[in-house]
């Protein structure tokens, strides 16, 4: 049973990597921000490129990429290409500026001011960073915009809207594809690329899917994670093993 979910994975994985390679057009969105320069890297082809003063981009991609968009004034990005993206004739991508931090402020106790001592609030706001903010919006409850009850409370607006468009799946699926782009950072800086064609006898052309099988094993995963390269070594080698015997089944 075993064996034959291992043979299904890598004929996915290869019918992935199979696939032909195309040149999709974007249009990166930052409001109140400069686009021009923002940097867009496929991660899975290395390819990189740079958006022009409207933020338009042209960049070769195939279905299971990960672009990875990043500039100094903006809040990093990833994007998961999937198969409608893939087709469409257009990807549009939102960032966020970062908060700029003034590198000189005249600090005044104004302390004894604020939401409580005017009457505002009953008791201190929460106070979040953008990250938060960001999280709180796709599934946090407010007490504004009414729209229906839950446990006492109102759901916000954004949450629901968010649920009905399925960005709330998105997120999920960002954070898991956020996990494996970790692990393979940390394989790139645990083996050479001659260890895996060397010392495991694993073709150069098959090396991506290799990397994309291993980083779903558990055990590996923890090794990893818990930085053991002894254990890590160890484990490689029988999951070199068993990817070719399947990669020869097949």
């Amino acid at each position: 049973m075993r064996n034959n979910i291992l043979l299904v994975f890598l004929m996915l994985t290869q019918f992935m990597f199979s696939q032909e390679e195309k040149l999709i057009k974007g249009k990166v969105v930052v409001k109140d921000a400069m686009v021009k320069g923002i940097r867009v890297v496929n991660l899975v082809s290395e390819k990189e490129v740079l958006t022009d003063n409207k933020g338009e981009f042209s960049i070769w991609v195939k279905p299971e990429d990960l672009l990875v968009f990043s500039a100094k004034h903006l809040d990093h990005m990833r994007k998961f290409i999937e198969e409608e993206d893939y087709n469409s004739s257009l990807i549009t991508i939102e960032m966020t500026s970062k908060i700029t931090q003034l590198d000189e402020v005249e600090v005044r106790n104004y302390s004894n001011i604020n939401a409580v001592s005017l009457g505002i609030l009953s008791k201190p706001a929460k106070v979040y960073t953008p990250a938060e903010r960001r999280l709180q919006t796709a599934t946090g409850l407010y007490p504004t915009a009414n729209v229906g009850t839950m446990m006492g409370g109102s759901i916000g607006l954004d949450p629901l809207l968010n649920w009905m468009s399925g960005r709330t799946s998105m997120l999920k699926k960002e954070a898991e594809v956020e996990k494996k782009e970790f692990l393979l950072h940390k394989l790139k800086n645990l083996f050479e690329e001659s260890y895996y064609t060397e010392k495991l006898k694993i073709k150069k052309e098959a090396i991506k899917a290799f990397q994309y099988y291993i980083i779903y094993d558990e055990r590996f995963i923890n090794a990893l994670n818990s930085k053991n390269k002894l254990l890590a070594t160890f484990l490689i080698g029988g999951l070199a093993q068993e990817f070719k015997k399947i990669s020869n089944e097949k």
